[in-house]
C-alpha cells in the first residue's frame, strides 16, 4: 500500500515524511511493516524501514531505514524565505498510478500565513482547528497543485538543493475527491526549521 512521498536527510539512514503518511496502524500479525521505495540506476529499489519518532503538532515524522545509506538532501534555513520566491517541490501525485517515477513541481512562495483555515460557520469548528487557532505556527502557502501521494514531498532551492519546507496539505474545495477532479491550486508546506527540531530531539536514533 502507497502511503505517500518522504525524502532522505542526515547520515543517510533517516526518512522524513508526514506524520498523517505513517499514522496507519501496522498490522504485525501479518508481518506489515513500512518500506522506503525508490529508483537507482534504472531499477525500482525498497528498504525496510522503522518509524522512529513523530511530531503530531507540525505533522512531521522520522523513519530509519535498514541497509545501505541512501543520498540525502541537506536541510536549508526556512526563516530566510520571503514572499514571491521560487522553490520546486518534488514527489508521486496520485501514489503509485504513474509508477515510481517522481514528478516536480515549480512553485513560487505566495503567502506565508498561519496553520489555521478560518472556519465559515461554527458547526466547521473541531478540537484540532480549536488547538490550532490556540498555537498556530507560520506556513509556506504555495501557488501550486499537490495531490494525495504528494504528501511529504520535499521543497527545495531550485539552485541549491536545499529543504526549505515539506508539502503536508492541499486546500480542498467541498469532498476529498474534489482534490482530484477539480483541485484547488493551494498547497501548503510546513517550513523545515520543524523538520530541524525533529532531528536533533532524535540525533542519537
Amino acid at each position: 500500500m502507497f502511503l505517500g512521498t518522504g525524502f532522505v536527510v542526515a547520515d543517510g539512514s533517516k526518512v522524513i515524511t508526514n506524520a498523517h503518511v505513517t499514522a496507519k496502524k501496522l498490522d504485525g500479525a501479518h508481518l506489515e511493516r513500512f518500506a522506503v521505495f525508490y529508483r537507482d540506476e534504472q531499477k525500482e529499489q525498497m528498504q525496510v524501514a522503522e518509524l522512529r519518532a513523530t511530531d503530531e503538532d507540525h505533522d512531521l515524522a522520522l523513519l530509519s531505514v535498514e541497509g545501505r545509506a541512501l543520498p540525502a538532501l541537506e536541510i536549508g534555513d526556512s526563516q530566510r524565505v520571503r514572499e514571491g520566491e521560487q522553490y520546486a517541490f518534488t514527489g508521486y501525485p496520485i501514489g503509485m498510478v504513474l509508477g515510481l517515477y517522481p514528478v516536480t513541481h515549480r512553485s513560487i512562495i505566495a503567502a506565508i500565513s498561519p496553520n489555521a483555515i478560518p472556519a465559515i460557520a461554527s458547526n466547521q469548528l473541531n478540537v484540532n482547528m480549536l488547538k490550532r487557532l490556540q498555537t498556530p505556527f507560520d506556513v509556506f502557502q504555495l501557488d501550486a497543485t499537490a495531490y494525495p501521494g504528494n504528501s511529504g514531498s520535499p521543497l527545495y532551492d531550485i539552485k541549491s538543493g536545499k529543504v526549505i519546507g515539506i508539502i503536508n496539505k492541499v486546500f480542498v474545495q467541498g469532498s476529498k475527491e474534489n482534490a482530484i477532479s477539480n483541485p484547488s491550486g493551494i498547497t501548503y508546506a510546513i517550513p523545515s526549521e520543524h523538520i530541524k527540531t525533529l532531528l536533533n530531539q532524535n540525533a542519537a536514533q
